[in-house]
């Protein structure tokens, strides 16, 4: 039986006791799976802790267990930015690739290929989350979105029992007071939120028994629980996690049960998270070569089914954290990481038919239709066969049965023909010679195995390109859906994505499945979105080679549209990440005079492009304000003065005054970009002791070399 207090002091004493007691047993039992005491004992004392903080709310703290059980609905996700963006992966498919991976590695940090360790983790099929922890309790987490800004997620997080709300103290569940909590003052924790696949089971279960839809699989039930407006829908849910690494870490001293550590390597990091109660992957491998990597791959690969969770590959990292920070990272990747994909699932169907579809710049594509399968939980229909090169490699047919496999386990792709079902009646396939939507002739571009439809009023090309530009990623005007689009072109309404702005309400309205207040609503969300950052105009124009990468990249190095439309070939591809295919495509566009005219009629329209500054925010400029025009122009003077802004850096050899990676910190805070190889748009070549061969490459190319005093020099500068 409870016990029952009479007084304020027993009733906070009794309620840390049981959040203390709560917290320890459901971290026995959802990380270690180690119960010491049985569910109803349990649920007992949650009933206590519920009870007491329902009748004294000043006793319920942000870390308390009850706060598992979630909280009431909100109406929509607010997002926040990740301090450090969240990046995605480069895949390797075979041990080749791995090996190209790690030669890279081994020459741009100038070592010999057999001293590279690294730390080799299951690859989850789930979603990516960012926790963050401020002196130990947990205040935030968010999904990683587009990698830059996600959505916040906390109180659906919260309600994941293997996650800590409040970090375990190292040798907590000994002695609970025999260390004070050490923990650094801000902590974000990154991990893969997911569903075992027995609970997948059992939920899809309940779902049919009470006649909802099922869930394909379980990354997908994954994301439908974490996305829920409600987190009690979410606390039903049998979510679980396992971290993998850290974002931003404010106060890298931590205390462990081993003594401090600054978690000099990946491995070190991990158990230190372990040691705070973050659940960490029993199945990952520490500190192996290359081949000890390739081997553990097998081993799991073999695994991959009788696993009690779904994972499609391993994640290999290089371990020692200082290599981590010199490699660095790409746009979209870092360079001391890769996925290593398992081969992907695959089953057998018969193509039913090939169409051809037209892209949004005039490609086209042939699908084919196929006799519906199941792939990994997936049905699919539909199968890309890319170009007629590819068809013609293959020797598709209608009617052939093919091998599908979800490439990555992501996209339906056929991969051959099965020649001894032919019966005869096969049909090869012919590419169109005019495009099958406006009869235009088409052309084979020169070196690419593209064919395309050049008539720019392509109705085809033009409803692709105006549901590119409104998507999420681009001007995101809600409610501006597909088939809205495709009326609004096959009426010509509109024949320009500058167009939508010009809409009517009554031409709106006049859409099927459209009203008045619907037309309102499209309006207001075209309103909305006339204010847009320069990123995403530059990816809604829909420029070849030209993806969201490609287009923050760009908003960044020149900052405003005038300076992208004016910027050459070769400024476009000194951009660390820009290709010579993204920098022709980006010049070639804003040379067309049709394009530019294009661009003047969105700004007649009120689309306003915000310059990089206004996009980060206005803390800078009032700063700024407040000071005197002294200040000012000394600034300005200075900024003048810093030599290394705008210049691209290489490092080689050991500097005496400050390691390798504190040089590349100061150089990038001065504005400069630090490369890992010596290349013609090198600027400087900044060599300490024992440099090597990027030496005499950066001598062979005529580069500036400079020693560590004139780096110093420089630096002094900014």
């Amino acid at each position: 039986m409870m016990k029952n207090y009479d007084n304020k002091t027993s009733l906070a004493s009794e309620a840390a006791q049981l959040q203390q007691e709560l917290t320890h047993h459901n971290y026995l039992y959802h990380v270690l799976d180690a119960p010491q005491i049985s569910d109803s004992e349990f649920d007992k004392k949650m009933a206590r802790l519920l009870e007491i903080e329902a009748s004294h709310p000043h006793l319920s703290t942000p870390d308390s267990p009850t706060k598992r059980v979630g909280a009431p609905p909100i109406e929509l996700f607010e997002t926040a930015p990740h301090a450090i963006p969240m990046l995605g992966l480069d895949n390797a498919f075979n041990d080749g690739e791995l090996t190209d991976f790690h030669n890279r590695i081994a020459k741009l940090i100038e070592r010999d290929s057999y001293e590279i360790l690294y730390t080799v983790e299951p690859k989850l099929d789930g979603v990516a989350v960012e926790l963050r922890y401020e002196y130990g309790i947990l205040t935030l987490a968010t999904t990683r979105g587009d990698g830059i800004i996600g959505e916040v997620v906390t109180e659906n997080v919260r309600t994941i029992r293997s996650i800590p709300l409040k970090l375990k103290t190292p040798g907590m569940g000994k002695d609970q007071h025999a260390m004070e909590p050490e923990f650094p003052t801000l902590l974000e924790v990154r991990g893969e939120v997911i569903i075992n696949r027995k609970d997948f089971e059992n939920l899809n279960q309940s779902r049919l028994e009470k006649g909802e839809y099922l869930f394909a699989n379980p990354r997908n039930a994954a994301a439908g629980s974490l996305r829920q407006l409600d987190s009690r829908v979410t606390a039903a849910r049998p979510l679980s996690m396992f971290v993998y690494g850290t974002g931003l870490v404010e106060g890298m001293s931590m205390k462990t049960e081993t003594g401090y550590t600054t978690m000099a390597s990946h491995s070190e990091m991990l158990r230190t998270l372990a040691s705070f109660g973050f659940p960490v992957n029993p199945l990952i491998r520490e500190k192996v070569t290359l081949q000890q990597a390739i081997d553990y791959y097998r081993k799991l690969e073999a695994q991959r089914d009788s696993l009690p969770y779904e994972i499609d590959g391993v994640v290999i990292k290089v371990d020692d954290l200082a290599l981590q920070q010199e490699l660095g990272v790409k746009s979209r990747s870092p360079r001391w990481a890769i996925a290593y994909k398992f081969q992907a699932t695959e089953e057998t169907t018969v193509v039913k038919d090939i169409i051809v579809q037209v892209g949004r710049t005039g490609t086209l594509t042939p699908v084919a239709l196929l006799e519906p399968v199941n792939i990994g939980g997936v049905t699919v229909s539909r199968a890309t066969l890319h170009n007629m090169d590819e068809i013609q490699r293959k020797d598709v047919r209608v009617g052939d049965t093919v091998v599908v496999i979800r490439a990555g386990d992501v996209i339906p792709k056929v991969v051959k023909v099965i020649e001894a079902n032919r019966t005869g009646t096969e049909t090869p396939f012919v590419m169109p010679s005019k495009c099958p939507v406006c009869n235009s002739e088409v052309h084979r571009m020169e070196d690419e195995a593209a064919i395309k439809c050049i008539n720019a009023s392509c109705r085809a090309q033009l409803k692709e390109r105006i549901k590119h530009f409104v998507s999420k990623a681009a001007f995101d005007v809600d409610g501006l859906g597909k088939k809205l689009v495709e009326q609004l072109v096959e009426r010509e309404i509109i024949t320009s994505f500058a167009d939508l702005f010009s809409l009517e309400k009554v031409e709106l309205a006049a859409m099927e499945r459209m009203g008045s207040k619907s037309a309102d609503n499209i309006l207001n969300a075209l309103e909305k979105s006339k204010e847009v950052p320069l990123k995403r105009l530059i990816y809604a124009l829909g420029i070849d080679h030209t993806g969201e990468s490609a287009a923050l990249l760009l908003s960044q190095t020149f900052k405003t549209l005038d300076r992208v439309m004016n910027a050459t070939k070769e400024e476009m591809e000194a951009i660390d990440g820009i290709g010579p295919k993204t920098a022709g495509a980006v010049h070639d566009f804003f040379s067309h005079a049709d394009n530019l005219a294009l661009i003047g009629k969105l700004m007649q329209n009120g689309v306003t492009v915000l310059p990089v500054d206004d996009q980060i925010g206005s803390t800078e400029k009032q700063e700024q304000k407040g000071k005197g025009d002294d200040e000012v122009e000394s600034a300005n003077n200075k900024a003048e003065e810093n030599r290394a802004q705008g210049k691209i850096f290489v490092l080689t050899g050991t500097l005496s005054s400050l390691t390798r990676a504190e040089a590349k910190e100061r150089l990038q805070q001065a504005g400069a970009k630090v490369t890992g190889s010596v290349s013609s748009k090198t600027d400087y070549l900044v060599a300490g002791e024992s440099s090597g061969s990027k030496l005499d490459k950066a001598r062979s190319l005529g580069v500036t070399v400079i020693d560590e005093q004139t780096l110093m020099s420089m630096l002094e500068n900014t």
